[in-house]
């Protein structure tokens, strides 16, 4: 919930809206959140469907508050985990004042089913659109322009060519973003830059360590739930536990003597003492939690979005 906003952010000059960053996966949407909120707050690695939940960042810079939130990518779900990141993303979208849409310039061209996945979810969408044209530095002139011309269907207000990897035009887009922001006061204290609870970071990070360290389905099939959390403690307690699907998913990512969970727990650990600014202790395990990804009442207990039903698959809990 929206905390009690310093007196300042009353002024009735100020400016605070919510926009969302939508695309297919690995367009470099977390990576331009990170960029713009100038903290690595979404988990970021070379594969694609990294994001799972929605991440808000904020940007708070004398009379605006520029809410951000990085979304999962649209795609064709296959389960009920990916139809309940659809509906994160799509949410995302009904609640916001504004929508960037991010295309990566070297990715499908227009015509290729991806591109028609993410044309029908932004079908309804009444929030204006910035369309934002990601990793030009890589990409040729044809490429953009013919992407630019598919985006024209969606009426963008503006259109901007960046690489959130090195920064490039994207201190432009941020300037017009926090200039087309609606009157209001602010939601959040000017000094926050996120709004999620430091737990949410935490399992996040556990999860990137996973993502990168491993290949194959036990990255997508590796769930992070943070089971304690003592802050008061030094070193920070914490203990959590990477749920998967199976038991021979569990053997590898444990590895032979556990080596492989210790190596992965050393990465996330690092991660979070970084973030914190605080030794941290973790003791982290494995347990297996069967087709955790095809039941909804699953995916809520590992605080995941999941649709009304568990679609057909039933099981006892």
């Amino acid at each position: 919930m929206p905390q009690t906003a310093p007196p300042d952010a009353l002024d009735p000059l100020t400016r605070c809206g919510i926009i969302a960053v939508v695309g297919l996966p690995n367009a470099g949407k977390s990576t331009l959140l990170n960029r713009l909120v100038g903290e690595p707050l979404s988990i970021v690695t070379p594969k694609a469907q990294t994001t799972w939940r929605n991440v808000t960042g904020l940007v708070s810079r004398n009379a605006q508050q520029l809410i951000l939130v990085d979304t999962p990518g649209l795609l064709a779900p296959r389960d009920p985990h990916q139809q309940g990141m659809e509906v994160e993303a799509l949410s995302a979208m009904d609640d916001a004042d504004g929508v960037l849409l991010i295309l990566d310039s070297t990715g499908p061209p227009p015509g290729n089913d991806r591109l028609q996945r993410l044309e029908r979810a932004l079908a309804g969408v009444r929030a204006p659109i910035t369309l934002v044209l990601n990793k030009t530095d890589s990409a040729g002139a044809g490429q953009i322009e013919a992407l630019e011309v598919w985006a024209a269907r969606f009426h963008p207000v503006a259109v901007h060519r960046i690489s959130a990897l090195r920064g490039d035009g994207v201190e432009t887009l941020l300037e017009e973003l926090l200039q087309g922001l609606p009157p209001g006061p602010f939601l959040y204290p000017a000094d926050d830059l996120a709004t999620q609870p430091v737990r949410f970071f935490v399992g996040e990070f556990i999860r990137e360590a996973v993502f990168r360290r491993y290949k194959q389905e036990i990255p997508w099939a590796t769930a992070c739930q943070v089971e304690e959390f003592r802050e008061g403690e030094n070193p920070i307690y914490i203990h959590a536990v990477l749920y998967v699907e199976k038991e021979s998913q569990k053997g590898i990512l444990v590895g032979k003597g556990g080596t492989a969970i210790r190596d992965v727990g050393m990465e996330a650990r690092q991660r979070i003492e970084t973030f914190l600014e605080a030794p941290v202790y973790l003791d982290l395990r494995v347990k297996v939690m069967e087709g955790w990804k095809r039941k909804a009442s699953r995916l809520r207990r590992l605080g995941l979005r999941a649709p009304d039903s568990d679609g057909g698959e039933r099981g006892h809990d």
